[in-house]
């Protein structure tokens, strides 16, 4: 039972880290759960009315923002934050924050393990030798040394990645219209340059209205013949189907795949049929470090915008 002399936050997840739960002592934790639908969240709003939620899943639709009267901070448990209604949010004066940076080792050192799992075809080449063959004398990976690395989003975890293909001898070049500066070595290009020239394109971006199915029939047509594409951002950047086509029809060499339009993956996918895709299930920033930044990330971010708003 909750305290009647503690407020209240409400951590849509089933934990947290004890290092985050220390931060917030003052504070009463309600968890939604794992399984975190709209109505449920709804529900857990209008009876403990919190005054602050820790997003791990499920969507905070306007619907669960106005349930609880008390809401003034949605802190998510993460950087991307296209799961929860900002409009909705800030037309009742309640704050969202994000969780910079926390992830970022994790989602870049999870980038560069599909990237490499595409060049060096690691999945493919596991199961034939599983299956009693050697193909030493016929199999040919891509040396990934002088080729172009094209990244869109230069934020916490994109220039991890360059710096990684740095290091590799690669060119690595990019676009973010919202970096004010460009680390040494990175050659600054237009969205459509970075798509079309690139041998291994790597989404680090937020999903928005504007940048929604980026990676289309169209652009895909662009691209480089043999092209890998690898995202770890958000499912919602590419069109599922176009891609499922430029990888069958080997426009692709193969495509690395941490997120997805819909969530969790449902089994009959397009993408399971197919052997030049590497999937993940949403675990590039699922690491033992990366929970606690994460969750002690959150927590600050609340008790900072509770306190000015106190």
């Amino acid at each position: 039972m909750v305290s009647d002399k503690k407020e209240v936050i409400l951590v849509t997840g089933a934990d947290l880290a004890p290092q985050a739960v220390a931060l917030l002592s003052d504070f009463e934790i309600v968890y939604a759960g794992k399984e975190c639908p709209e109505d449920a969240l709804e529900a857990l709003c209008r009876q403990f009315e919190p005054v602050a939620m820790i997003v791990r899943y499920g969507r905070i639709s306007e619907r669960v923002i106005a349930a609880s009267p008390k809401l003034r901070v949605i802190s998510k448990h993460g950087t991307g934050i296209d799961n929860i209604d900002s409009n909705a949010a800030k037309a009742r004066g309640i704050v969202v924050r994000a969780a910079t940076g926390a992830n970022a080792p994790a989602v870049a050192e999870h980038t560069w393990a599909l990237i490499l799992a595409c060049a060096k075809n690691v999945v493919q080449l596991d199961g034939r030798m599983r299956a009693g063959h050697w193909d030493k004398a016929t199999h040919k990976s891509l040396e990934l040394k002088g080729r172009t690395l094209g990244l869109v989003g230069l934020g916490a975890i994109g220039r991890r990645v360059a710096d990684v293909g740095t290091a590799l001898g690669m060119r690595v070049i990019a676009y973010d219209p919202f970096a004010t500066s460009v680390p040494e070595g990175i050659e600054r290009r237009e969205l459509a340059e970075v798509i079309s020239t690139s041998d291994v394109l790597s989404l680090h971006c937020p999903l928005t209205a504007d940048n929604a199915k980026m990676i289309n029939a169209q652009t895909l047509a662009t691209m480089r013949d043999g092209a890998i594409v690898v995202n770890t951002a958000r499912g919602g950047l590419i069109d599922e189907a176009a891609l499922a086509e430029a990888l069958t029809s080997g426009k692709l060499r193969a495509a690395g795949l941490d997120s997805f339009q819909v969530e969790p993956f449902t089994a009959g996918h397009a993408f399971t049929g197919l052997a030049n895709a590497i999937l993940t299930p949403h675990i590039g920033g699922v690491t033992s470090d990366a929970y606690i930044g994460m969750g002690t990330g959150a927590a600050r971010n609340i008790l900072d915008e509770l306190a000015v708003t106190a």
